[in-house]
């Protein structure tokens, strides 16, 4: 199972937080992009862009954060967080 957790944040306070499952046999590249991907659905946002900051963060501990920079629409958050928890073996 595949398992990764997105979170909203504002001040440092967490105002909301979720976890996608996928139990698919795609690819984790796939996984995190279709995780974001309902994340964004589930919040109501729109997908963010990839910066070479995310990239890096993202393949060197499996979190990262999209600040302002990386949405096209103004966001009422300071940045939204998304961690893998889980990975298939």
């Amino acid at each position: 199972m595949f398992r990764i957790w997105g979170k909203i944040f504002l001040q440092n306070h967490l105002l909301q937080d979720t976890v996608v499952e996928n139990a698919s046999d795609l690819t984790r590249t796939r996984k995190v992009f279709d995780g974001l991907e309902e994340i964004c659905h589930r919040f109501d946002l729109s997908v963010p862009i990839w910066l070479d900051s995310n990239i890096r963060d993202f393949k060197r501990i499996s979190k990262t954060r999209f600040t302002k920079d990386s949405f096209i629409e103004p966001i009422e958050f300071d940045y939204l967080e998304i961690q893998v928890i889980e990975e298939d073996v």
